[in-house]
């Protein structure tokens, strides 16, 4: 799981010397070079002009790096940005190969600034993680950044991005938010103020300009105000001259985003009666249902005398139930003044009523018709066809026959089969081909094809051959079965 630190930049300039990274301690140097070292005299330090300066190249030059070792870890390995905003930067690395025979204690992020030849820590102490946030940059800045895995014995090699990481501000393109109240032509009487209020969305604030069909406002009859969130137009007395098209435009950095709005002042053809952005048009004059066949019905209207000075947008047709009363919109802006109305249900009786609809809205009243539209129930004839009687009538055949059965003498035991013929056929039952009919001690039953003998209390004087014989005009069928009463064990 990949943790993140986070660390604030370091105040240090181009200029300023920072702190060198943690390094592997240096080789000692050999006992020759320390004998000749001894006995050399000490010379001055040359002057700081004839001292070669540290160039910077396109990225810095990662110090020179000590003898391969196996006690520190080798670099990490994928160092990359994460992000980058106007006031930080997240990067992020893998562990490295070899941790080294000490082990890994922590990652030490540092930074260079473009034109800087020192390298700063970024976190004063080795942290471990594998990603990490630096905070609190000025826009503008521009550096390298470079990881280099720690242990104990020192840190290993570094791991240097090889472009550097430039602070810019991030824009944010021009976004404007129109009202939905004024997405569609904006409608006032003349005399009445105009206050369009648009929201707008852009980073760092985008400029703001308007125009009335193409060309620049009239500054002394339209006042715009543009803070940071919305830019208003205001006209205090609009008048017809103010009719037409306002366009907003944001621009930012070369992008920007534009938004129209119609605007339609004007004066009603009489004094208004009552308060109202406008005046709204009168309802069809007259209305009548032409025909009415099948489930459809045909109506005609007069348009209105008033349509409210300005175009119609059409008609509004509506249907009602007499059953139920409801009205429910059948056309919505229709031009014609014809209709023909469908899909009603039988039985029922409509009435249909028109408003006129203008850019104001709909008309206070609608024309109504006045008689019933009644959807008359078709007459239906019955086509009979030849139909040829079949005949079910059969023999009798018995579908179950009678089943060998054993009793209890003192309990009554019953015999069963089912027998089909076409008429009803008389059924006979007979032990040891004798008739039993009539016998109180026998009961027989027949419902719906299935033949029941009923022995009450048998004895073993009842065990023997019974018989069932069903009879009708076509013929006859008999079955057979062997009835058994065992007889009590004697004491």
């Amino acid at each position: 799981m990949t943790e993140e630190a986070t660390s604030e930049a370091p105040t240090c300039g181009p200029e300023d010397t920072g702190s060198e990274p943690a390094q592997a301690p240096p080789a000692e140097p050999s006992r020759d070079g320390a004998a000749s070292e001894s006995t050399r005299s000490p010379t001055p330090p040359e002057p700081a002009s004839q001292a070669t300066a540290p160039t910077a190249p396109a990225a810095p030059a990662a110090t020179k790096a000590a003898p391969p070792s196996e006690d520190v870890p080798s670099a990490p390995l994928l160092l990359a940005v994460e992000d980058v905003s106007d006031s930080s930067v997240t990067v992020s690395w893998e562990p490295p190969e070899s941790l080294g025979r000490l082990g890994l204690q922590g990652y030490v992020l540092e930074l260079c600034r473009e034109g800087a030849s020192e390298w700063v820590p970024v976190n004063a102490r080795p942290v471990m993680v594998t990603q990490q946030t630096v905070r609190n940059l000025a826009l503008g800045d521009k550096f390298f950044l470079r990881v280099a895995a720690v242990s104990s014995a020192g840190a290993g090699p570094p791991a240097v991005l090889k472009q550097p990481v430039h602070i810019q501000q991030i824009i944010e393109p021009p976004k404007i938010r129109v009202p939905r109240h004024l997405r569609q032509t904006y409608i006032r009487q003349v005399g009445e103020t105009v206050n369009l209020q648009i929201p707008f969305q852009g980073s760092p604030k985008p400029q703001a300009s308007w125009t009335h069909d193409g060309h620049a406002l009239d500054a002394q009859r339209v006042n715009v105000r543009t803070g940071d969130q919305d830019s208003i137009l205001f006209i205090r007395s609009a008048q017809r001259s103010d009719s037409g098209c306002y366009e907003l435009t944001m621009r930012l950095e070369g992008l920007e985003a534009k938004a129209a709005i119609d605007i339609l002042p004007w004066h009603p053809p009489h004094p208004p009666s009552r308060s109202g952005p406008a005046e709204k048009p009168g309802p069809p004059s007259s209305i009548r249902l032409l025909d009415v066949w099948g489930c459809n019905a045909a109506l005609e209207w007069m348009p209105p005398q008033d349509t409210g000075n300005t175009e119609l947008l059409g008609y509004t047709v509506q249907k009602a139930d007499r059953k139920t009363g409801q009205w429910f919109t059948v056309l919505e802006r229709y031009h014609p003044t014809t209709c023909t109305i469908s899909d009603l249900i039988v039985g029922n009786a409509y009435s249909f009523r028109v408003f006129s609809e203008n850019q104001c809205g709909l008309s206070a009243t609608a024309a109504t018709t006045k008689e019933l539209a009644r959807i008359q129930k078709a007459d239906i004839v019955a086509k009979t066809k030849g139909f040829v009687e079949r005949d079910f009538s059969e023999a009798p055949s018995f579908t179950q026959p009678l089943a060998d059965h054993t009793s209890t003498p003192g309990y009554s035991t019953q015999l069963f089969c089912s027998v089909r013929a076409s008429p009803k056929p008389k059924i006979i039952w007979m032990k040891n081909n004798m008739d039993i009919q009539g016998d109180p001690k026998y009961r027989a039953l027949s419902e719906q094809g299935v033949c029941t003998l009923e022995i009450r209390k048998p004895s073993p004087f009842d065990s023997g051959v019974y018989t069932c014989k069903a009879i009708n005009v076509l013929g006859e069928a008999s079955v057979d079965c062997r009835l058994e009463v065992k007889a009590s064990a004697t004491h």
